[in-house]
């Protein structure tokens, strides 16, 4: 019913689902993908009149979203995604516009038979930065505190706490501006775990300029799609995850607005970076990024891996 398309499916999906013995926020996570994967706006609409938790709905605003869908221009929807009483859902912090940085989105298909998703982890089609041993690095300190690299590694978390995923999230204070072009030599000089024995013939050290839309839709997946023994969280929660480890990752100031977020991300240039070091499982999932601040100060790092 969640996958067939026909607004008689919807409230008979919803019905089975908000049923005391199987309901669960996992359950809803997941209904509000499949009900916005397969289903018009218009149809969806029962789930905000009839019967459904305020979870499932809070979820499948933001699948709506994510999908390009303009819910203030649905009545039934929009009435309940503007009212203030869950201004304070976690959700609420997103807006209920698609930002162009997430018009990249990887989202699953569902059908009957079953489902699938994309892997947007791996090398960048962007221009590779050569590693200069004679560039200029200015001295770094290292900056990071539990909450910073907790919040950074957000998005990748399911990883570690469900797979069998390790994370490095690092904060580094640079003396003087970092010149742009030789980041990839600088990421040599900080001691790095994810990049140990890297800069040699045999494990050399990959690393492309990327645009923050490339830096979220890598972070979406691992959030929303999940590691290689779960399932993600979906994505409205990995809408949000994604954001998180994006503001962090950015330095952006604790509480700021998502448009205020949003706007810190463009600033900053970012970096996508591998290298075959024993660090990285080199199956499927690896990740890389690495954000520049807008005065060249903080460089942030996030690696990322996991395997079955």
């Amino acid at each position: 019913m969640a996958t067939t398309a026909g607004p008689e499916n919807v409230p008979q999906a919803l019905r089975l689902v908000s049923s005391a013995e199987v309901t669960s926020r996992k359950l809803d996570r997941y209904t509000a993908s499949l009900l916005a994967s397969s289903h018009e706006a218009v149809d969806l609409a029962a789930a905000f009149t009839g019967r459904a938790s305020e979870e499932l709905r809070a979820c499948l605003v933001h699948e709506l979203v994510l999908r390009g869908v303009v819910v203030r221009e649905a009545p039934e929807i929009a009435g309940w995604a503007t009212s203030p009483h869950w201004s304070r859902h976690p959700l609420g912090w997103l807006p209920l516009l698609r930002s162009g940085i997430e018009e990249s989105a990887d989202l699953p298909s569902y059908s009957i038979r079953g489902s699938s998703h994309s892997m947007p982890y791996g090398p960048s089609e962007s221009r590779e930065l050569a590693v200069n041993a004679g560039a200029r690095v200015p001295a770094a300190e290292e900056t990071t505190t539990p909450a910073t690299a907790t919040a950074m590694g957000t998005a990748a978390a399911n990883w570690a706490e469900e797979s069998n995923g390790r994370i490095e999230a690092r904060v580094f204070d640079l003396a003087e501006p970092l010149d742009a072009e030789s980041v990839s030599t600088a990421l040599l000089t900080l001691g790095l775990e994810c990049l140990h024995g890297a800069g040699k013939k045999k494990t050399a050290l990959s690393v492309a300029v990327r645009p923050p839309a490339q830096a979220w839709r890598v972070l979406f997946a691992a959030a929303s799609t999940g590691g290689a023994y779960n399932s993600g969280s979906y994505g409205a929660y990995g809408r949000l995850a994604a954001w998180q480890s994006l503001a962090a990752l950015a330095g952006s100031a604790e509480g700021a607005s998502a448009a205020e977020v949003e706007a810190h991300v463009l600033d900053c240039v970012w970096y996508g970076f591998g290298a075959d070091t024993k660090w990285f499982e080199q199956v499927a999932r690896d990740i890389g990024l690495a954000a520049l601040s807008p005065g060249r100060q903080r460089l942030a790092v996030l690696a990322a891996t996991d395997t079955d």
